[in-house]
């Protein structure tokens, strides 16, 4: 899954695709590298952005969204909104799967919505909102908050008819980099679900504090942890760099074909 992110504030690649020629082109590149997916977002989610309203997000969302749609007419396009509103507007013009932070928390119409057009639903787990997440990172014991957490919203979805979901632990949401690191460590236990498993951790602060650099200088550390989260069971990389997640994900493949 590439990530193209028309905000600008996101926490790495805010304001860089802001006209029609830079966004065309960055979505070429990523479906050249071999993106499944490239899943589109108009609300920085980064700890402590700016909150912006539904109005803006729609504005900002929808005209990439008929611009993608009528240049890569096979693009499988993802979502990344926690509102049924915007989901709604998106997938009326096409868009084919959403992204939700919020797992129906921030907006109680999303679940029905996804019922409606019956689409692939990512549903993260985070405490609060982006505003406060950060300041959300106190679990009596985080794995097991976790798996409880998705364990009530798999059920919830379920129950409004929706099957095709992909669970997302949220790396760096609610989270510290110790406590994210804990969950990529045990990422197998949520192979239990038997739902496909999306990691992001592209250029997180997990990665760049952990090594004293800076999210431009992370692509080695990404490419370290997807490396590592494939091998405990992910399903699905959503990054900045795609070559070099399909990278990633053929080696991994090439070694698991090996018999013992």
């Amino acid at each position: 899954m590439g990530v193209l992110n028309i905000t600008p504030d996101s926490f790495y690649d805010g304001g860089k695709y802001k006209d029609e020629a830079s966004i065309l082109k960055q979505a070429e590149k990523l479906l050249d590298e071999g993106a499944t997916f490239v899943d589109l977002g108009a609300y920085s989610s980064r700890p402590g952005a700016t909150d912006v309203s539904e109005k803006e997000e729609l504005k900002r969302i929808l005209p990439v969204v008929d611009l993608l749609i009528s240049n890569f007419p096979d693009i499988y396009l993802s979502i990344d909104t926690f509102r049924s509103g915007v989901a709604r507007r998106c997938l009326e013009n096409g868009a084919a799967m959403i992204n939700d932070i919020s797992a129906g928390n921030m907006d109680p119409n999303m679940m029905q919505t996804i019922s409606d057009f019956k689409v692939p639903y990512i549903m993260m787990h985070m405490k609060g909102n982006p505003q406060n997440m950060s300041k959300q990172t106190n679990y009596s014991k985080l794995l097991e908050d976790v798996l409880y957490y998705f364990s009530e919203k798999v059920a919830l979805a379920k129950s409004f008819g929706i099957n095709d979901i992909i669970l997302d632990p949220g790396f760096g949401f609610a989270k510290t980099p110790s406590q994210s690191f804990s969950l990529l460590h045990h990422l197998n236990l949520f192979k239990t679900f038997g739902l496909p498993i999306l990691v992001g951790l592209s250029r997180k602060s997990m990665i760049y504090k952990t090594l004293g650099i800076n999210p431009s200088q992370a692509l080695n550390g990404t490419t370290a942890l997807n490396s590592f989260a494939l091998s405990k069971g992910a399903n699905i990389l959503r990054v900045h760099d795609v070559k070099e997640a399909v990278e990633c994900i053929e080696l991994i493949q090439a070694v698991n074909q090996i018999e013992d």
